[in-house]
């Protein structure tokens, strides 16, 4: 048990409560939700591309003669994503929500492009395209843009809320064309994702419940309808549900999987110095890079894995509730939602919770698309979380702070909601006899007079006249 000290005043204090105190009182700064997620992200990043490295220096050499190939393509595509991090960082909020229906225009353009000619089909979907040796899949943009065009509408319609067809249009028949062009590829794992993300939309916008119990039968019906169309699917399922019904051909990869991550044990073998990337587990660094940690640096490399992930959950969720800003509360929770998520089901197929579905673990598994994406994301949670009250004012107050000076970044401006506008109200007619106010009084007395005058203008003349005879 922890044991009780006394305070200066006398008040007992527990000793877990001191340690955990300098923790607590630093959470409490007002860019603390910036700062920590930057390290975060950092964090990520690094241990990403040491990983990639060391899981990716077999398979390199044996194709290219260097064990530098895939590392070295991991670092230009880390270079590519700090600049989309950078830009996400200063963009204003005002531009996400004008441009987001141009953005999610301009995604579903791709994903029907990529199922034509221009498209090149790789791993058994055709939904890449090459450009100068280069290659990237759009459905990974298409989350991003079809989150901050989901939530914009959302926001817009949220005093209607309480209407299915304000609620469900347009995003759901968006999002259902979505998923028919990225099921078309097809790419089972990413209409997963682009499902996770339609969800937290929901969700966090307030639909009732049983619209979720509803999409969630609706899914599983589909799933399944999908699984018993394609013989691949249903190997998949049946490797998950019995792997030892296949342990050579479908079920051989979860196996393996396992396998290795049996070896590692509680330290691990050693950085670089796993068995799995000599070819004994395929993808060892696209989609199963999880089991390569487990293998080389043990259970407790695998526990820090999971405590950046669950630190970003923190975060992200953290920025959405401390902000004001409906759009941005929305959008944070969504995006962090989608980031956590999928790499929660890339961890839970490796350890063979979930099936195989072919998701890369964001920040960590190689390949271009995904590490930009996770970047964008990364940097879109920073700029909101620079637009919490508290910073907005500790950035107008005491300035841009050590890293927004070395970032150039601006000061964000403070959230306004938006005026509401008040009926105009009708002018009350004169009734007969009522007492006028201000000039309308008077104009009317003005023209009451007149009209008098006029009436009983020839009378008078008539009386002066005879008077006057």
């Amino acid at each position: 048990m922890p044991t009780a000290t006394k305070t200066a005043r006398g008040t007992p204090k527990r000793a877990g409560l001191t340690v955990l105190s300098p923790l607590t009182a630093w959470l409490t700064r007002p860019l603390a939700s910036f700062h920590l997620l930057l390290a975060v992200f950092g964090l990520l990043t690094v241990f990403g591309l040491v990983m990639v490295l060391s899981a990716s220096s077999v398979d390199s050499f044996n194709k290219d003669g260097s064990s530098y190939t895939v590392f070295t393509k991991q670092v230009m595509y880390c270079i590519a994503g700090l600049v989309l991090f950078y830009a996400a960082l200063r963009v204003p909020v005002k531009l996400m929500r004008r441009y987001s229906l141009v953005l999610l225009t301009i995604c579903l353009g791709l994903l029907a492009l990529v199922l034509t000619p221009l498209g090149t089909k790789l791993n058994g979907a055709q939904s890449w395209f090459v450009v100068a040796g280069v290659s990237f899949q759009p459905v990974e943009f298409a989350k991003v843009s079809f989150a901050l065009w989901g939530a914009h509408v959302l926001v817009t319609k949220r005093g209607l809320m309480n209407q299915y067809r304000h609620l469900l249009v347009p995003v759901v028949p968006a999002a259902l064309l979505m998923f028919t062009l990225v099921m078309l590829q097809p790419d089972l794992g990413s209409t997963i994702t682009l499902f996770l993300v339609l969800l937290a939309l929901l969700w966090f916008a307030g639909a009732p419940l049983r619209l979720f119990l509803m999409a969630l039968l609706g899914a599983l019906t589909a799933g399944l309808t999908l699984a018993m169309v394609a013989d691949y699917r249903v190997a998949r399922i049946t490797a998950f549900l019995d792997p030892m019904s296949d342990p050579t051909g479908n079920g051989f990869q979860a196996r393996q999987a396992l396998f290795a991550l049996a070896d590692g044990g509680l330290f691990g073998r050693g950085l670089g110095q796993g068995w799995s990337k000599w070819q004994y587990l395929p993808n060892v660094h696209n989609d199963f890079i999880f089991a390569v940690i487990g293998e080389e640096l043990g259970f407790v490399g695998c526990a820090i894995v999971l405590a950046l992930y669950g630190t970003t959950a923190y975060v992200g969720m953290r920025i959405a509730f401390r902000n004001t800003d409906p759009y941005i509360r929305l959008v944070s929770a969504t995006l962090t939602t989608f980031l956590v998520g999928q790499a929660v089901i890339n961890i839970g197929y490796v350890v063979g919770l979930l099936p195989t579905t072919g998701l890369p673990l964001p920040l960590i598994s190689s390949g271009g698309s995904s590490v930009v994406t996770s970047m964008l994301v990364f940097g879109l949670l920073a700029n909101f979380a620079r637009h919490e009250p508290e910073a907005i004012a500790a950035l107008r107050s005491l300035g841009p702070g050590r890293v927004g000076k070395l970032l150039r970044l601006p000061t964000p401006a403070p959230y306004r909601p938006p005026a509401k506008r008040r009926p105009a109200r009708p002018t009350p007619r004169s009734r007969p006899g009522a007492k006028g106010s201000g000039a309308a009084a008077t104009r009317r007395g003005g023209g009451d007079t007149r009209a008098r005058g006029a009436r009983s203008g020839p009378g008078s003349r008539a009386q002066t006249r005879g008077g006057h005879r």
